[in-house]
């Protein structure tokens, strides 16, 4: 009888010791995930200021309306007491294209962003696509989210084009370099070109480039693009991105980080574009102007005619704090080589430069500022791409367009295996 006892008891704590065991296990399992949770959070309390009003967006964003003096941009220690430029102290002066001169049989309405349906912003405040939790989340890391790869910028002077493409990045540009630039402008067509994985992105934009293709490289970025890791959708997104440091730990995407002061209420960096360019039909595109502040010194940022964003200060940077050496304009895509072959990531509208009009993606009306402060047609365009079997780039120069190119291509195909 003493021994049944004893054997009932010895199973009851053995019961017991298991299910502590258990217990203790689940937690540890859990401690990773929950402190990843909480700097998540903290996180998402940096990025998305206290807003004066909140629109949601028929794309599902929604945008946080932010007072001028509470965005982002002011969690730099060396923007804690900076002065707010409403306005840029000059413009670029000299040539400009009319952008309802341009002939299409099809032209349509300009651009807007899907959230102005729904509101605007008030006056003294920006708007902010607010970050969510899945965004971040998205992230191979915290530090990586908002952030492009080392090395993914074009570098039309290498020997050795295969040294950049192992980097994944693959490009499609027109170039300017040999002088200083003080700017750049281009109009821009808009397409929302199919992306195989969720880890690739295509992208058009141009380029403001200081320093070597080194770990010293200045570089402010513009354009439009797609990429699902970091919005969560394939919609295209207007974006720009700055780094002082070949992407190393300065810089992100749009107001992801301290650094862009944004002073437009109208236009929200990282929202969707819309509407885009159909194959065959109606063509869209945006313009969009980058130029330094010869008295102040800043990088400005105008979108369309009627837009200016905002600026980078240039302090900044290191490079770029005087002028630029190189301009690019073009495509860029990732190519993450899926089951060991080239990934069918589109750039541009998917189609190659010899389709022309309507079916291939075009930048047109490329130009510079100089240094004294005037836009004027680039001399000594090149072009340069990595595989010009999987997308390529064709350069032409006349009439309503000025200095023009026609790029992309469908990735994968029967010569791009």
């Amino acid at each position: 009888m003493a021994a049944d006892v004893s054997s009932r008891r010895w199973v009851v704590w053995l019961l017991l010791t298991m299910a502590l065991c258990l217990s203790c296990a689940e937690a540890g399992r859990g401690q990773v995930p929950s402190k990843r949770r909480l700097e998540v959070q903290r996180h998402l309390r940096r990025l998305n200021k206290r807003a004066v009003r909140s629109i949601k967006s028929p794309d599902g964003d929604i945008i946080d309306c932010v007072h001028i003096s509470h965005q982002p941009a002011f969690d730099h220690p060396s923007l804690k007491n900076h002065t707010i430029q409403i306005r840029p102290a000059f413009h670029p002066e000299g040539l400009q294209f009319g952008e309802s001169k341009v002939a299409s049989q099809k032209r349509t309405p300009p651009l807007s962003q899907p959230w102005h349906q729904h509101g605007r912003c008030p006056k003294n405040t920006i708007p902010i696509r607010r970050t969510r939790r899945k965004d971040v989340m998205r992230a191979s890391s915290i530090r990586k989210y908002g952030r492009k790869k080392h090395k993914s910028i074009p570098n039309p002077l290498s020997v050795d084009p295969d040294l950049l493409s192992e980097s994944g990045h693959q490009h499609a540009i027109g170039y300017v370099e040999g002088d200083t630039y003080y700017g750049a402008k281009a109009t821009i067509n808009v397409w929302e070109p199919k992306i195989q994985q969720a880890n690739e992105f295509s992208l058009s934009q141009l380029w403001i480039l200081g320093g070597s293709f080194g770990e010293d490289l200045n570089s402010i970025e513009a354009g439009w693009q797609v990429s699902p890791d970091l919005y969560g959708d394939n919609n295209t997104r207007l974006f720009t991105y700055w780094t002082s440091d070949s992407y190393q730990a300065t810089g992100c995407y749009n107001l992801l980080c301290s650094g862009f002061i944004q002073i437009s209420s109208e236009i929200a960096m990282g929202a969707t574009i819309y509407p885009i360019s159909r194959y065959g039909g109606s063509q869209y595109d945006i313009s969009i102007l980058v130029w330094k502040d010869p008295r102040e010194g800043h990088w400005w940022m105008q979108f369309g005619n009627d837009y200016v964003l905002g600026y980078w200060p240039s302090f900044l940077f290191s490079y770029l704090a005087d002028s630029a050496s190189m301009i690019e304009w073009g495509g860029e895509v990732v190519n993450s080589e899926p089951d060991g072959e080239h990934t069918s990531t589109a750039m541009g509208s998917g189609h190659f430069p010899g389709e022309g009009f309507g079916k291939a993606s075009y930048f047109r009306n490329i130009q510079i500022v100089d240094d004294s402060n005037k836009l004027r047609t680039p001399t000594g365009v090149g072009t340069f791409t990595e595989q010009s079997s999987c997308y390529d780039v064709q350069i032409g120069n006349g009439g309503q367009w000025g200095h023009y190119f026609y790029y992309g291509g469908p990735g994968r195909n029967s010569n791009c295996p």
